[in-house]
């Protein structure tokens, strides 16, 4: 027998050990001096590199950025643009799909009765979602009781167990069960403008409430010993929410002041007579399109789990090329109607001076960098979703297109144009992911859509944070 010697069989062993193992790996794709000299060497300061240098690191970069011929060039003329009736606040909360959606309807109240102004009770409608979010949370979890903690709907529902966020169905859906109040009806409190802490203790009661669940679904229970179960858990939700926000107003007395002659008489109305004769607009009147360039266009689609009640239908649209979102709300506005729309407002847009335009944060000129990602791209790696709604009421037309839009926000008068913000169209392209529009509006092609059976998507899909 030939015996072979063991030293190339020892380095064969060390070799692979090298090629294969993780921690090797690992080690080769660190940062070593040879790296590191060389990332320090290719940052070299010569005099200009020394002033960004120093003004950078001495001051707010914002202010580095802003671009100044963007913010020149920008003017308050609109082709086209709405009366409105100055702007809300939803201070710091995260309500702004409710005061979008009520700041489309507010005008109807404010022409029917000739006001000078008017506004809703978020706080009223935000109550009743609250507790209705609750309920829906808590049926989740007894639906939901046979999967594990970390099963990835069920982590989901978890993290956010009673999000603020929503869109346009949320407002139709109270609306059509709870009706609306005028703001004097149910003023604000000091949780329902600044809620963190009332959410904070509200998520926290319901994680434990989801745990009793699961372990009496576990256990056997019946129908209806869990949902009695339930029952009492929404009594100790419902009396949070009140002590926090108030409690909501079964009927009420309103009176108004025209802007000629006496006062009205007052009277008294239920919040949903107060919608039915005060407002009367139909709301199955309106659709959602959506522009979600991760998908195919041209299809109906539904977020898997987003709706904010249970027995109401998970938040459905077209999804539809982003030009086609534009002819829509231009078409609305120029026919004198607002339009209700979703975007990311974390992108691009100035507060100082109310202006959305690609471009009014120069960070490319000052690091040298660039950002090419595309909308799709943006989306799919979590830089951009529709995580704010506003309402279009104006738009600037040239030779039949758009170049900007006026927005009304509801951060108050303090911020941008007195609350209002000049929106360009390239940041619509990239920024704009959903719109509101009557049905008027929407091509039958489009509107035969929707009576398709819808798609799911599932609850992490990038436009979801916007039930979040």
């Amino acid at each position: 027998m030939k015996v072979r010697h063991p030293l190339p069989g020892i380095v064969c062993f060390f070799v692979l050990v090298v090629l294969f193992c993780p921690y090797a790996r690992a080690a080769q794709k660190g940062l070593t001096p040879k790296t590191l000299k060389r990332l320090r060497d290719s940052c070299t300061m010569s005099g200009p590199t020394r002033a960004l240098y120093n003004a950078a690191s001495n001051n707010n970069l914002l202010a580095l950025v802003r671009n100044r011929e963007i913010v020149q060039g920008d003017n308050n003329f609109f082709s086209n643009s709405l009366k409105t009736y100055g702007v809300t606040n939803q201070k710091m909360s995260e309500r702004c799909w409710l005061f979008a959606g009520l700041n489309v309807l507010r005008p109807v109240v404010i022409k029917k009765y000739k006001l000078d102004n008017f506004e809703f009770s978020e706080n009223y409608l935000a109550f009743w979602d609250k507790l209705e979010k609750a309920n829906c949370f808590l049926e989740h979890m007894i639906e939901t009781s046979d999967r594990d903690l970390l099963d990835r709907e069920v982590e989901l529902l978890l993290k956010r167990p009673l999000p603020e966020g929503g869109w346009w169905d949320y407002v139709v859906a109270l609306i059509e069960k709870y009706g609306v109040v005028p703001k004097d009806a149910m003023h604000e409190s000091p949780n329902s403008e600044s809620s963190f802490l009332m959410f904070s203790l509200l998520q926290h009661k319901l994680r434990g409430d989801a745990i009793a669940l699961r372990k009496l679904k576990q256990e056997g229970k019946s129908a209806e010993e869990l949902h009695a179960a339930k029952e009492k858990m929404l009594q100790e939700i419902y009396r949070m929410l009140v002590f926090s926000v108030g409690e909501p107003p079964r009927e009420f007395t309103w009176r108004y002041a025209r802007k000629k002659g006496k006062p009205s008489p007052p009277e008294t109305f239920t919040p949903q007579r107060f919608y039915r004769e005060a407002v009367g607009v139909d709301l199955s009147q309106y659709v959602s399109l959506m522009d979600d360039p991760t998908h195919p266009y041209r299809k109906h689609y539904y977020f898997r789990r987003s709706r904010n009640m249970i027995d109401a239908a998970d938040v459905h649209f077209v999804n539809v090329e982003v030009g086609v979102l534009k002819k829509l709300a231009v078409k609305s506005i120029v026919d004198g109607q607002p339009v209700c729309f979703g975007a990311d407002a974390l992108h691009q847009q100035d507060k100082q001076d109310g202006i959305m335009a690609l471009g009014v944060y120069d960070y490319s000129a000052l690091f040298g960098v660039k950002y090419p990602m595309t909308k799709a791209q943006q989306m799919l790696t979590r830089e951009s979703t529709a995580n704010h709604a506003m309402v279009f009421v104006g738009v600037d037309l040239r030779d039949g297109k758009p170049v900007k839009w006026r927005v009304e926000n509801s951060w108050g008068a303090d911020k941008g144009k007195s609350g209002y913000w000049n929106l360009y169209d390239s940041w619509f392209d990239q920024y704009v992911y959903g719109v509101i529009v009557r049905k008027a509006y929407v091509p039958e092609e489009i509107l035969t859509l929707f009576k398709e059976e819808p798609a799911p998507l599932p609850m992490w899909h990038p436009l979801y944070e916007m039930f979040q």
